[in-house]
């Protein structure tokens, strides 16, 4: 096949509307609550651990519509029906850390430094033997819009990000909603 005679482009013609279609379906499924939206106050713009250092091996991002859904079959549990409508999205990335987990460990504190940077407040932190948990929260004048988790130690790195209305109190029982069970157990203090 050569370029010169024109006949390699027929394939990409071919193509084309397939690639469109494909294209509009991004797009829908984008804007339409499928997934975990990214124009919104709580999404945190995270990186990779390092690709040449860890696998990804769940990538979860969950939007309001799949929530609501969800929530319908929750009907024992008015409470974690109520919370689960609340929220706006959920993103939940696990890696497998396979290469030098020293450099991922410097990696997730510069994504940390990150975060703070683009207005996102951290509410804890732990080091402890190998181990790393970070909490970092986006507040708005109407309260939390967005929780971000950062759990890591030798062998996997687990990030997940919650995306509404969100009271500090509910975040536990948010990851319980959602049978995630990486989440560090969370207390948070309250203002009398």
């Amino acid at each position: 096949m050569t370029l010169a005679s024109g006949h390699g482009f027929r394939h990409l013609r071919a193509a084309a509307p397939v690639a469109a279609l494909l294209m509009a379906l991004l797009v829908v499924l984008g804007g339409c609550g499928i997934t975990a939206p990214r124009g919104n106050d709580g999404y945190a713009n995270l990186d990779s651990p390092g690709l040449l250092d860890t696998d990804r091996t769940v990538s979860l991002s969950l939007g309001p519509t799949v929530l609501g859904f969800a929530a319908r079959f929750l009907d024992e549990d008015p409470e974690t029906q109520a919370l689960l409508r609340s929220l706006d999205g959920v993103r939940v990335r696990t890696y497998e850390v396979h290469g030098d987990s020293d450099q991922v460990a410097q990696r997730l504190e510069r994504m940390g430094n990150r975060l703070s940077d683009d207005g996102w407040n951290p509410v804890m932190l732990v080091r402890e033997e190998g181990e790393l948990v970070q909490m970092f929260a986006r507040a708005s004048s109407d309260g939390i819009k967005g929780l971000t988790v950062v759990s890591a130690d030798a062998d996997e790195v687990v990030v997940i990000n919650v995306m509404g209305d969100i009271r500090p109190a509910d975040f536990g029982a948010t990851m319980a909603a959602l049978a995630i069970d990486e989440t560090p157990a969370v207390q948070v203090a309250t203002a009398n």
